[in-house]
């Protein structure tokens, strides 16, 4: 191997970068967009839920305690106040309002005489996920309400408080669970598995459309010099990015690190040289820009996005879909940046998400060296 041609094919291609502005702005400018937008306009959170209220014992200290609990709550905002149906469905149809809470006017009636006040509660399941969330966060307000009309006929009676599980609740590595501190991690992979494939994919794909290709096949260079050489300039690109994402992360975002950096350039440097690898893969074969692109966005971008963990658990996925996300190198690069950020993960922790990272960098690597034939098509 001569490291002298690899430099002289390194050197062309930073050449080549910087006379296409569009792609030096598509590597650094881009990954900046995508963090703010994830980190900012992306949130997992559900609070904050719009409700419209109907209370027809508007009259009662009762019903007005009661929907205290939901106005001084963090997960409701009462947007509004009704005494009909009509305007709940147009509220409800228009997208205004998530919920609504009618509460009858037989309400305190019913708790003072010691029966079960029915209270009725209209949800909007056209999304089905935010849905079911807002309606544990009901269920719990009913659920503590309940609870306080119970201790209160306790006192009343003169009685002992029951007896009840107290579950004390202790949060690891996310205290305030907010999900940003989850999301931009993964950010980070996603940037560095699309935009570096996807600019590594065209290298050569671009050589072969400009009949430049003849010309370095007609050199002594060989197979794997002109991969590395292909792959530097953007190996550089892709570092960049991570040092701006990660500054992007712990000082935009105010996520901390806990782990140790060095491991984080050595486990990304896997991962990149992997993503590398299989951009100038797939470059080899297309043989054309378009094509390369295409081959690329469709390999990266949907299983990074969808497959990863990086917003959808994976745990949740069916069975067969969940076998199919153990052969995507963003679940475990993923699973890395987490674990280095929040968790402060060593080697010890991440050894198999490691080992595959290596064994993906190495395959993509060799394929690719494998996959280039010195010879006009």
């Amino acid at each position: 191997m001569n490291f002298k041609r690899i430099q002289a094919i390194s050197n062309k291609e930073f050449i080549q970068i910087k006379r296409d502005p569009r792609s030096l702005a598509l590597a650094l400018v881009i990954p900046v967009l995508l963090l703010i937008i994830f980190g900012y306009g992306l949130s997992l959170d559900i609070d904050r839920v719009p409700m419209v209220v109907w209370n027809q014992d508007a009259s009662s200290q009762d019903s007005r305690d009661f929907l205290l609990r939901f106005k001084f709550s963090k997960y409701f905002r009462i947007i509004s106040t009704t005494d009909n149906y009509r305007d709940i469905e147009h509220m409800i149809n228009r997208g205004e309002a998530m919920m609504a809470l009618i509460i009858p006017k037989d309400f305190s009636h019913d708790l003072k005489a010691g029966k079960t006040a029915p209270v009725q509660l209209l949800v909007d399941g056209s999304d089905s996920n935010t849905a079911t969330i807002a309606m544990g966060y009901v269920r719990s307000v009913v659920n503590r309400a309940n609870v306080d009309l119970l201790a209160n006929v306790f006192v009343k009676h003169g009685l002992e408080p029951m007896r009840s599980v107290d579950l004390r609740s202790r949060i690891w590595f996310n205290m305030g669970l907010t999900s940003r501190w989850f999301i931009t991690p993964g950010v980070i992979a996603m940037i560095m598995m699309i935009i570096v494939a996807l600019l590594s994919s065209i290298c050569i794909a671009r050589e072969w459309e400009r009949g430049t290709m003849e010309q370095l096949i007609s050199t002594p260079v060989k197979p794997s010099e002109l991969v590395i050489g292909k792959l530097l300039p953007y190996f550089t690109i892709g570092f960049i990015d991570l040092v701006v994402g990660v500054l992007m992360i712990r000082f935009l975002f105010d996520v901390p690190f806990r782990g140790n950096y060095f491991l984080l350039v050595l486990l990304s440097a896997l991962f990149l040289i992997g993503a590398l690898s299989q951009g100038i893969l797939i470059s080899i074969s297309a043989k054309t820009q378009l094509l390369a692109s295409q081959l690329a966005m469709l390999t990266t971008f949907i299983p990074t996005m969808l497959l990863s963990g990086f917003i959808y658990p994976i745990f949740n996925m069916p069975p067969f879909v969940q076998a199919t996300t153990y052969f995507i190198p963003a679940r475990y690069y993923i699973f890395i940046l987490r674990g280095l950020f929040l968790k402060g993960s060593n080697m010890h922790v991440l050894w198999y998400e490691s080992t595959f990272l290596f064994l993906f960098a190495f395959s993509m690597f060799a394929l690719a060296i494998r996959k280039f034939e010195k010879k006009v098509a």
